[in-house]
């Protein structure tokens, strides 16, 4: 079977999230034993390209999900999840994907269940306008777990995440496409030094949880 061709190796070292998803059992496609596996390539399939709000929805979302569950493998569908700020607020909206791709929460756009609601997605992502992230923060999101209310808050900040002074002098030949293969590479190469940190080896203040009661 055909795969995407990456050229970056490192995609492949980025640990998977291994999440369960009724649905999915229920109608068929998988035995009841067996889980989604989601890689971070799936992320940047969904979002078209690798940058540092992709890195940091997928790797929040792991960390969220790691902190609710523990050793046990979750369950999609099952995950409530409210961003402070509008979805227009910083870059709600796009990590909002990314995060209704592996949890499974969906706005108004979910799919509304099976034999009055079971297994329902619809409105279990939402926004809260009279919120906003830490200051500092690219966003700030609030995950529950809805079989047992558990509930914690996550922050990403980039902020500490150092920047190659040569990318501001390659980006616009990068994004024109106006640079040569050699400077298109490098830039490339610049670029996803920073999303491997984010991935890899998050510093500390990255990622900051705190349990609500």
């Amino acid at each position: 079977m055909e795969q995407t061709k990456f050229n970056k190796p490192f995609f492949n070292d980025v640990e998977s999230i291994k999440i369960k998803d009724p649905l999915a059992i229920a109608l068929g496609a998988m035995d009841k034993n067996e889980a989604f596996v989601f890689s971070y390539t799936d992320a940047v399939k969904l979002a078209g390209h690798s940058c540092p709000a992709v890195s940091g929805a997928y790797k929040l979302t792991q960390l969220a999900l790691k902190s609710l569950y523990g050793n046990e493998i979750p369950t999609r569908g099952q995950i409530g999840v409210i961003f402070k700020g509008g979805i227009n607020y910083k870059v709600n909206g796009p990590i909002s994907q990314v995060v209704t791709l592996i949890t499974g929460a969906s706005g108004e756009s979910g799919f509304k269940g099976l034999g009055g609601g079971r297994y329902n997605r619809q409105n279990l992502l939402s926004f809260d306008e009279t919120e906003e992230a830490d200051e500092d923060a690219v966003c700030t999101v609030i995950f529950e777990r809805m079989d047992n209310n558990k509930k914690i808050e996550i922050s990403y900040s980039n902020y500490m995440l150092p920047a190659n002074p040569k990318m501001g002098d390659l980006m616009p030949l990068a994004v024109t496409g106006k640079g040569t293969d050699a400077e298109i590479k490098e830039f490339g190469e610049l670029w996803h030094d920073r999303i491997k940190t984010v991935l890899m080896n998050p510093p500390k203040g990255m990622f900051v949880i705190k349990e609500l009661k």
